[in-house]
């Protein structure tokens, strides 16, 4: 529809130009064709007079005849003019033909001209028309799907209306899935910590009866859970809001491994668990240094705690694109069914410790992808949970 609206209008504008174009030569042609026959004749009748300066009466009857004669637009140097004749009475048409002939084909098109701008205006009004009711069926929530009209003047527009009309209606679903979100993270909350909690609870209850130092280990311990549970919960909630700031700087990997593997060293000593760092050369990453340390250490907590008596193993190798590092151990590995689930928040395997909260993977995650970076889990062939980190240059 909208193309044969397109042909209508270059049509018109066609038929506009072709009529006044058309007026115009029609009206140079014959006023030239006039003009050589009136230089013909003159030609003509100069060397009969020349020739015969007695036939000058003949030549003027003869023309008078032909013409009628006129006494008005005398020229100069020739001889047709002194006898009252011009360059018009020669000519096929009459000028007030040629003239009538001129202005209807200029009115023509003219008119047709007028015409096709109205009708495009028309069309144009048409459009905002349908693209103001669109947008008024937005505000209302009742949008359809907008139709489409082709390519004009409007297409472009129209694709950033639609542009802008499904980042809202996107934007509304992530704020849905936000809020969703957020009420599921407050109910593993609440179950998280209802649980030592509760421990707490029962074991003050004991102690109303009998202290002993293995009820405060217990209390301490829960404790211990509850505070990480808070401080990985706020650094959460920085991520998602974004107000933690991660201050980049060059960090040798070789150096991060080994500074986040000191600060597990008592854990790896009681779970009698080994950790692997070969030194393979100076490599850096732009990163935050602590945050990152962070992230490292959650991965090689939860490789020890899968892998209690053997060896957490860590690499490193860099090229042109990007920098990896690799950390895996020899235990079990995930199973297939956990694989999707590995890195959300809250999520517990069914080989996870008893003290764990399911949030350590997720914070890691977030650390590493706020930096530029991706982190991949599986199972290494041979081996136990295997972890890809990779820190992209660019």
């Amino acid at each position: 529809m909208n193309s044969r609206r397109n042909v209508f209008v270059t049509l018109g504008l066609v038929l506009s130009v072709s009529f006044i174009a058309a007026a115009v030569a029609a009206w140079l042609v014959s006023c030239q064709y006039s003009k050589t026959s009136f230089d013909l004749v003159n030609a003509v009748c100069r060397e009969v007079i020349e020739q015969e300066p007695g036939s000058q009466k003949i030549v003027a009857a003869a023309l008078k005849e032909y013409t009628e004669g006129n006494p008005d637009g005398f020229l100069e140097g020739d001889v047709l003019s002194p006898l009252g004749y011009r360059v018009t009475d020669f000519a096929d048409i009459p000028c007030r033909q040629i003239v009538f002939f001129a202005a209807v084909g200029w009115l023509m098109g003219v008119l047709f001209f007028f015409s096709t701008f109205l009708y495009r205006n028309r069309m144009e009004d048409h459009r905002v028309r349908d693209l103001i009711a669109y947008l008024e069926q937005v505000n209302s929530g009742k949008a359809r799907i907008l139709s489409a009209f082709g390519e004009d003047d409007f297409s472009k527009l129209e694709d950033e209306i639609c542009k802008t009309v499904t980042f809202l209606y996107q934007t509304k679903e992530q704020a849905v899935q936000a809020k969703n979100d957020f009420a599921e993270n407050l109910s593993n909350i609440a179950h998280q910590i209802k649980t030592p909690i509760t421990v707490i609870s029962l074991i003050s209850q004991s102690m109303k009866q009998d202290v002993n130092r293995k009820a405060l280990e217990q209390i301490e311990k829960q404790l211990s859970r509850l505070t990480y549970l808070e401080e990985s919960l706020l650094v959460l909630s920085r991520l998602d809001a974004g107000t933690l700031v991660l201050q980049k700087e060059e960090t040798d990997v070789f150096t991060l491994l080994v500074l986040a593997a000191d600060n597990l060293q008592e854990l790896f000593l009681r779970s009698d668990t080994s950790i692997e760092i070969p030194e393979q050369g100076e490599m850096f990453i732009s990163v935050d240094m602590d945050w990152t340390m962070e992230a490292l250490m959650n991965l090689m907590k939860n490789c020890m705690e899968h892998n209690e008596g053997g060896t957490v193993h860590c690499s490193y190798t860099q090229n042109p694109l990007y920098t990896e590092i690799l950390i895996w151990d020899e235990g079990e590995g995930f199973a297939k069914e956990e694989m999707p689930h590995v890195f959300e928040r809250f999520y517990r395997g069914k080989h996870a410790s008893a003290g764990g909260i399911g949030i350590g993977l997720a914070l890691a995650k977030e650390i590493i992808e706020r930096q530029n970076g991706t982190i991949r889990a599986k199972n290494k062939s041979g081996a136990g949970a295997f972890f890809e980190i990779r820190f992209y240059c660019h």
